[in-house]
């Protein structure tokens, strides 16, 4: 069989191991794939049910701790209600315990009560000279009223009289009269029939009587506002409260009053009707974004805006990264996961809304992640498994051909100078009587095949032995000449004397070298050898030796047929022949250079080649050299 025929038969024969070799890995390999999508979309969907669920579960948890919240509120209110007066209104405002509150005696309508004045002859002539519309006798009448009687209540209900008639004829006295009576001393804290505070009222007066550019209107403004801020000492109807705040904030807008929406807001729950408490938790009113909690005993009422009642329980809400945890009141749409507020907020409901919806996305990307890892790690596994079983199945089959083409090339190579000195042999034994000069002749011709055969037989064992990494190499140091002189005796003994001219030039004073000199020996002439075969016709062969940049350069020049641009990167692979009818008839099987690559190599050098087609071929083994001044063993 040929090499061509035997390697056709090698690739014939791997051809379906690699295809069943692939096959089998693309397979799993594919199923892994599709397993590890379906499973990363699963645990992605998992992902999301899992943090859906685990936002119920937070639901549930916030829910019982909103409910434990106002429950505390509404069980406080006794506590903070005290007497139910309008000091303990004050403080639990300010506190910010409530938007409001209705106590049990503050706020709440005034109550009138008996005139004690009404059958006095000193009040009925008051009352008849305002009857006559006679402003001096009423205003005498009243001012007898005021300076005389000791009931609080009647003299300043008459001072009141006084000022208002007084108002209409001369406002200076009018102003006069109201410090007198009204900014400070005993009379201010009378109070009328309605239980309304005199002095404030009779301030707000003196305010309306005097220019805002008057001096003492700063004076009675602040004076008005730290009786209406007063609960403790100033005793007055929240009506009245409200009222003179309104107008003292029209007259004065930069007058502070802390509890002036406080007393607002229950001013209109009271005007709804809602005072009376009906149930537990927090309720609806009739006003408006307003709730009322009531206490168990129902002495106190505390009223929360909507928005308050959000602060409130949001606070309690505080959401995780990308979630938003809400309350919402009834009749409110809810988005995303929503349970009851409890108990204590009936008809509201909490609710978890994803703010980030990348979170989710992030938390399932995550889960797929980890999936798909796993995944790649096993196509990663399966991947190198392959590589590895792919790379020992070349390398099986590489060395399969190897064994194909050294068989066909030694069955082949072999048997070219067996059968010439068989024939030669043959020759010699037909012949009766044996001719001196045709026996010698024949005897060179069966010694030119031996010699032949030697050197195939060399190299063949030369390139088992590198192939199975068994090629020993004894390295010692060396002369380059020496070398070079073995070298050129073996091939002298080779080449015929005539039509062959053989050159050696060594350099003087080469150093030695670290080197095995047999392997040596065997590149240089397999260097040769491919010189003398290859350079028909005429023959001019060099063999050199000098020291180039600090390396040993062992050179070998012919006048050849020169090789191709292309065909130089390949004639240094096994059994690589440039010209296969040049070498049937010279012999060889495209050993050599790759015997001699694998040597120089094996000495730390390289190899090179300098050719141009049908002028001939230089090659040049470089090896490490030694420095000028090393002296070569003797």
């Amino acid at each position: 069989m040929s090499r061509g025929a035997a390697r056709r038969s090698a690739c014939a024969t791997s051809l379906p191991a690699l295809l069943f070799l692939g096959l089998g890995v693309i397979a799993p390999t594919a199923c892994v794939v599709w397993f590890m999508n379906e499973a990363a979309s699963a645990q992605a969907d998992a992902a999301r049910q899992s943090i859906a669920e685990a936002y119920r579960g937070q639901l549930r948890f916030l829910r019982d701790r909103v409910d434990f919240y106002w429950k505390n509120r509404a069980a406080s209110l006794e506590l903070s209600a005290g007497k139910g007066s309008a000091a303990d209104f004050e403080r639990d405002v300010k506190a910010g315990l409530a938007d409001s509150f209705v106590l049990a005696k503050y706020p709440t309508a005034g109550v009138p009560i008996a005139d004690p004045a009404v059958d006095r002859a000193d009040w009925r002539a008051g009352t008849i000279a305002e009857e006559r519309h006679n402003a001096q006798a009423a205003i005498g009448a009243w001012a007898v009223v005021a300076k005389s009687d000791a009931n609080l209540s009647v003299k300043a209900r008459a001072a009141q009289a006084e000022i208002r008639w007084l108002a209409r004829t001369d406002k200076e006295a009018a102003l006069r009269a109201i410090g007198e009576y009204f900014d400070r001393g005993p009379m201010t804290k009378g109070a009328d029939q309605q239980g309304r505070l005199i002095a404030a009222d009779e301030q707000l007066l003196a305010l309306r009587l005097m220019q805002p550019r008057d001096t003492r209107h700063g004076v009675i403004v602040r004076r008005l506002a730290g009786m209406l801020n007063d609960y403790q000492g100033t005793a007055m109807p929240s009506a009245q409260r409200l009222f003179l705040m309104d107008e003292v904030r029209g007259i004065a807008p930069g007058t502070a009053f802390p509890t002036y929406e406080a007393e607002r807001l229950a001013a209109e729950f009271l005007e709804g009707g809602d005072a009376r408490s009906g149930g537990s938790g927090l309720q609806p009113t009739s006003v408006p974004e307003l709730w009322k909690l009531p206490s168990k005993s129902g002495r106190v009422t505390a009223l929360y805006r909507t928005s308050t009642v959000l602060a409130a329980t949001e606070t309690i809400l505080a959401g995780g990264k990308g979630v938003r945890f809400a309350a919402t009141p009834p009749s409110v749409r809810t988005f995303g996961e929503a349970i009851a507020a409890g108990a204590m907020l009936p008809g509201w409901q909490l609710s978890a809304s994803i703010v980030d919806p990348e979170f989710m996305e992030q938390a399932a990307r995550r889960r797929m992640a980890s999936y798909l890892w796993a995944g790649y790690l096993v196509i990663g596994m399966m991947a190198i498994t392959s590589l590895l079983a792919g790379q020992s199945f070349r390398k099986q089959m590489r060395l399969a051909r190897l064994k194909t083409d050294l068989v066909a090339a030694v069955s082949h190579e072999l048997k070219t100078p067996l059968s010439s000195m068989r024939l030669l042999v043959d020759s010699l034994l037909a012949d009766e009587v044996f001719e001196a000069k045709k026996t010698r002749e024949y005897l060179q011709l069966m010694s030119g095949e031996n010699t032949r055969l030697t050197r195939l037989v060399e190299n063949f064992l030369t390139f088992s032995r590198i192939e199975r990494n068994r090629q020993r190499f004894e390295f010692q140091r060396v002369r380059p000449g020496d070398v070079v002189a073995s070298a050129a005796g073996v091939m002298r003994e080779r080449f015929p004397g005539a039509g062959c001219d053989f050159q050696v030039d060594v350099e003087d004073g080469l150093p030695a070298i670290n080197a095995d000199p047999d392997a040596l020996l065997t590149a240089l002439v397999n260097l040769l050898d491919n010189a003398y075969k290859y350079t028909p016709g005429e023959k001019r062969i060099c063999l050199r030796a000098f020291r180039d940049r600090g390396q040993i350069v062992f050179e070998v020049e012919d006048n050849g047929i020169g090789i191709a641009a292309r065909e130089q990167k390949r004639i240094f692979r096994r059994f690589y022949q440039v010209d296969s009818r040049l070498a049937r008839e010279t012999g060889g099987c495209g050993l050599g250079l790759s015997i001699v690559e694998s040597i120089v190599r094996a000495h730390g050098g390289s190899v090179r080649v300098t050719s141009r087609l049908g002028s001939g071929s230089t090659f040049s083994v470089f090896l490490p050299g030694g420095t000028r001044s090393e002296k070569a063993p003797a």
